[in-house]
């Protein structure tokens, strides 16, 4: 098979155009999920499938699925896809390179009038940060099948407000179902977020799997009372428990450092919140992440004695009030072995690596076979306004997911 390659200049001008959505002061985008920001980078995107002449359909959660038919209508398609929504203090290229380079593929398809027997399929997903409604990859989960679209429909953000009337107020409620059908294969290209192929000079990332990750929603109850006639010893402040907690959780992480395990204190809210009063209420969001399965669980029952130490010195109740996870997988060892030869053939230099971060593959993995492709980050800073990336050192990744995707296709 020819080698095929990308138009760099489509590529650039589409994450330009995404660059504008959300920009930030300082460089990058502030696009949280279902706010006016994220309709505009999803009005673009439906703009780019309108004058490319593809089919777009929109489940009932809001994904968004871009499709270019094959000659086999009863073929499963494959399917590219990433997300447009970015973190609060996000860059220009996390989740949105992946998009982007989906709609790359089906532009080279049609500009070397390639026509393939699978439909290819280009998906935007609805809140894969998190940074809004919790849990992150949130509707790749219930495509998948492991979560309830009515359960989905009732997560709330910090302001009270349910998903499902934030997805209505942006107008892509849609109708189609979620999940349910057979898919081919499933392809995703993400910058790295790390700083290993920056720091190695190597345009691309084989991803074999992923760390396995938990994440946990801590509730903390005390006692109001007033910070000035109260005595130390009976002070039930909840907002001292969830800080214990908090450092306990750090202190847990650098044991673990030296076997690139972490764990991250991400989130507290806090009520009353206020001064002249403690408080009897607090929530403190944690992650805990690993490369071994075993020493996650040794990580868990930490996190308990953490727990219940902290409790101990607050005087309050610490309890885990949801808890998730995700990843500790391996990708599907044909489609590795797909991208790791589509390189060879290319001339990409690349190198087998773990993914650390979370990302909507690893639900995906569930229902169709899964790879997922890195490309380097400047410095590997990620979740930040100052994300970059070098376009020459994407686009050798960019290609193989177009000459990889096309085998699969064929």
């Amino acid at each position: 098979m020819n080698h095929r390659a990308i138009d760099p200049a489509s590529l650039q001008a589409m994450l330009d155009a995404s660059s504008r959505i959300g920009a930030t002061a300082n460089g990058g985008l502030r696009r949280l999920t279902l706010t006016p920001e994220d309709k505009a980078a999803r009005d673009l995107l439906a703009g780019w499938a309108r004058d490319g002449g593809y089919a777009l359909t929109v489940d009932q959660l809001g994904n968004m699925f871009v499709r270019r038919d094959g000659t086999d209508a009863a073929a499963p398609p494959v399917l590219i896809g990433s997300h447009l929504d970015t973190q609060a203090k996000g860059g220009r290229f996390d989740g949105i390179l992946g998009v982007v380079s989906g709609m790359e593929v089906l532009r080279t398809l049609d500009r070397l009038d390639i026509r393939t027997r699978r439909a290819v399929e280009v998906v935007n997903w609805t809140n894969e940060e998190g940074a809004r409604f919790q849990p992150s990859m949130l509707c790749s989960l219930g495509f998948s099948g492991q979560q309830s679209i009515g359960w989905i429909y009732d997560r709330r953000d910090k302001e009270g407000v349910r998903f499902e009337d934030a997805l209505a107020a942006i107008g892509y409620r849609g109708t189609h179902p979620v999940g349910g059908r057979a898919i081919d294969s499933y392809f995703e290209l993400h910058i790295e977020q790390g700083p290993t192929l920056d720091a190695m000079g190597v345009p691309l990332g084989v991803v074999t799997g992923g760390y396995e990750m938990r994440g946990m929603r801590l509730s903390v109850r005390g006692e109001t009372s007033h910070v000035g006639p109260t005595p130390m010893n009976r002070r039930r402040n909840a907002l001292v428990g969830a800080a214990h907690l908090a450092v306990a959780i750090d202190e847990i992480g650098w044991r673990y450092a030296p076997e690139d395990g972490k764990t991250t204190a991400a989130r507290i809210d806090v009520a009353p919140n206020l001064p002249g009063i403690l408080s009897d209420e607090a929530e403190l969001y944690v992650d805990f992440r690993h490369p071994s399965r075993v020493r996650v669980a040794d990580m868990e029952r930490d996190v308990a004695a953490a727990i219940a130490e902290s409790a101990r010195r607050s005087r309050t109740d610490i309890t885990i009030a949801e808890q998730w996870g995700f990843g500790g997988l391996e990708f599907d060892p044909a489609l590795v072995a797909l991208i790791r030869d589509t390189a060879r053939r290319l001339g990409v230099p690349s190198i087998d690596i773990r993914s650390q971060a979370g990302h909507d593959a690893y639900h995906m993995a569930k229902v169709c076979p899964a790879v997922m492709i890195f490309t380097p980050c400047r410095g590997g800073i990620s979740h930040n306004e100052k994300e970059d990336i070098d376009i020459e050192r994407t686009i050798p990744g960019v290609n193989v997911l177009l000459n990889a995707v096309l085998e699969r296709a064929m």
